[in-house]
């Protein structure tokens, strides 16, 4: 791929996820493609994504801040996006500020490989409450 069009793909992809239209964004997927994401849950299709994360947020959307374009072993272009998410966590809270960086793997112009990290549960939102500590003073 030319310098850049990988990333405008990637920048195509995340908006259409964002706005749920998934058929076109599904599109820019090669078959196969493997969506990771926190807490080694793997997706094949963008249904299956949407449905797995329905606990997790009401909304999330990304303030995309960079992006890093590479090359993989075998000429795979490669995608890193970092920035911050901001939505509505499960009760309805607004949260915001909350990193979160992206790698994809692209073939032929398809996206092949998706690899989300994020600390929306280190930040407590869509994760299960901590149990407390019995050995910290209240």
């Amino acid at each position: 791929m030319s310098p850049g069009a990988a990333t405008a793909l990637v920048d195509r992809y995340l908006q259409l996820c964002e706005d749920r239209k998934l058929d076109e964004a599904g599109a820019l997927l090669a078959p196969g493609a493997r969506l990771v994401f926190p807490g080694d849950r793997v997706y094949t299709t963008l249904t299956e994504m949407a449905a797995g994360s329905a606990a997790r947020h009401r909304w999330v959307r990304k303030e995309r801040e960079r992006y890093f374009e590479g090359v993989a072993d075998g000429g795979a272009a490669t995608v890193t996006s970092l920035g911050t998410l901001y939505g509505e966590d499960p009760a309805g809270r607004p949260f915001s500020g909350v990193r979160y960086a992206d790698v994809f793997v692209l073939r032929d112009g398809l996206i092949v490989e998706q690899h989300v990290y994020n600390d929306l549960a280190v930040a407590g939102i869509g994760a299960a409450p901590a149990a407390e500590d019995p050995g910290t003073p209240a």
